[in-house]
This record gives C-alpha cells, sequence and structure tokens, in this order.
C-alpha cells in the first residue's frame, strides 16, 4: 500500500500493553501514512495496567512503526498523559526528531494550535481517587474483551457488531454530562489564551466541533482512541480531519499475521535505532 502524505497526525489513547489495544490495526494505519509531523497525544503506553506478561509482538511492532517513521524523516512529539505519567519526570527532552512534552502549541498555517491529553481536567487521575480509577481501568479492559468476543458470535450469525462501552457511556447522563463538560472547559481555556484550536485525547470521544463563547471561539479537537472508535486526526490543505479506521481499506488480518516479525528482532531493531540517535 502506497504511503499517504500528511501534514500532521494526532493520535492518542493506542494503550499498548492491554487486551482491548487494536495494536495489528493501528500498525497497518501507521505503515499506510507519511506524516510530515506525528503527535503521540498521551495514553500510548498504559502503565497502569503494563505487565510483563502481556505485552504481544503486535504492540512492539507499533513502537517499531513509529521509529520507522522517524528514521523516514517523521518529526515525532510525544505528549505524556496519565496512564503513561511515569514519562512526565523526562518531560522537555529531545533527541534528534523525538520531543517529549507534557503539552505544546503549534503554529500551522499561522493559527495556533493546542495539544494536550486532557487528564489535567479529570478529578478522578488524581489523588486517592486515582486507585479507583486504575481499578475501573481493569474493569474498563475486562469489558473490551467481553465485547469482542460477543461481536465474534454476532458476526457468525451475521448480526452487526456493538459496543457495550459506548451503550453504557450513552445511557448514563452523568458520563454524557462529564464529556460535555470536559469539552466545554478544554474550549474555554483556549479562548481565554487566544488559541485558534484545541486538541485533546484522554476521553476516547472523536469530536471537531466550533465552541463560542461571548470572549470568542475555538475549534476543539478530540482525536479519540484505538480501543473503541479506531480514529485519529489528520492536518492537510488547511483543514483538521477526523479519519476513521476502515478494515476493507487495510489487507485481511490473516496475511498481516504471518508479516510480523519475531519479537527479538523487532527489539533489537529498536535498540539498534536508539543508539544510532545516541551515537
Amino acid at each position: 500500500m502506497e504511503r499517504r502524505p500528511i501534514e500532521v497526525v494526532v493520535i492518542s489513547d493506542l494503550h499498548l500493553g492491554t487486551y482491548g489495544c487494536h495494536a495489528k490495526e493501528i500498525v497497518q494505519y501507521l505503515k499506510s501514512i507519511q506524516p510530515r509531523l506525528l503527535v503521540l497525544n498521551g495514553d500510548v503506553i498504559d502503565g497502569w495496567q503494563f505487565s510483563k506478561r502481556y505485552f504481544p509482538t503486535s504492540h512492539m511492532q507499533v513502537i517499531k512503526e513509529i521509529m520507522s517513521l522517524m528514521g523516514k524523516g517523521t518529526r515525532v512529539i510525544y505528549i505524556t498523559g496519565n496512564h503513561d505519567e511515569m514519562l512526565r519526570r523526562y518531560s522537555d527532552i529531545q533527541l534528534g526528531n523525538f520531543q517529549l512534552a507534557d503539552k505544546v502549541v503549534l503554529e500551522i498555517n499561522g493559527k495556533k494550535t493546542w495539544i494536550f491529553h486532557g487528564d489535567v481536567f479529570d478529578a478522578t487521575t488524581k489523588g486517592s481517587a486515582k486507585i479507583l480509577a486504575k481499578l475501573g481501568g481493569h474493569g474498563y479492559d475486562l469489558l473490551i474483551v467481553l465485547n469482542r468476543m460477543i461481536n465474534h458470535l454476532l458476526k457468525f450469525f451475521g448480526r452487526e457488531k456493538m459496543s457495550l462501552s459506548k451503550k453504557i457511556k450513552n445511557g448514563v447522563k452523568q458520563a454524557v454530562s462529564w464529556i460535555g463538560n470536559f469539552e466545554q472547559t478544554a474550549a474555554e481555556l483556549a479562548i481565554a489564551k487566544g488559541y485558534d484550536y484545541v486538541i485533546c485525547g484522554h476521553i476516547h470521544q472523536p469530536q471537531k466541533r466550533t465552541v463560542e463563547t461571548k470572549e470568542g471561539s475555538v475549534t476543539y479537537l478530540n482525536s479519540g482512541d484505538w480501543i473503541e472508535n479506531l480514529t485519529s486526526l489528520e492536518y492537510n490543505e488547511g483543514e483538521w480531519n477526523i479519519y476513521q479506521y476502515e478494515a476493507r481499506n487495510f489487507e485481511t488480518q490473516e496475511k498481516f499475521d504471518k508479516k510480523l516479525p519475531p519479537l527479538e528482532v523487532v527489539t533489537d531493531e529498536i535498540d539498534m535505532y536508539i543508539n544510532s540517535l545516541i551515537a
């Protein structure tokens, strides 16, 4: 598949290291694009649920593909989220065309774009509530696994797929209200700072909309996630759009599986690339 040239790509909430992560689909997407700038907007590696017992080759392959894009000239900015908060102690380091940050402001075609993960607005990720949030993360992961099993059965019987987590979110008024408040808070803060665009992740809700207040207006965007929605944000020719992954646009999953190299090979290649940057 020929790579699509894109000016900027924002992708978030991959949650590598969890059962709900669609790593193979992420790799397929990364192999199909050639962005000038790739922004990883938080929760890329799930440090909350990370376990040495579960980090498949396909998850390591995602990291390899990001490294491969860097080798082809793509600038990569990794913005930390709450699930990969362990990296925040190293924020603001730059190594070659890789940058680690907690937030970033980009000027694209004369427009100021503020990008951050968004957990700063979420009280459940702080203090004692964080313990409950981590437990909830494990429950969410189990729900996703259960959902996949149900969807396999639905597909076998010729029925449409369903999303249990989306049904729960949409059916709980508090969840709907929380998402709305999150978007409004981010937008109002961006307006106050004089930004043209504000981009978040965190809430797994892809979005593009204009928010207007008495003080001004801003375009709010959310890159969604790669657990349920399989979405990213793409910027080309002066416009931001939500990209939606569609399996039919890629190779069959069986063919892709056969192409994955052994885990040792992937790890060795990543080590070689890092060493070349340091040397």
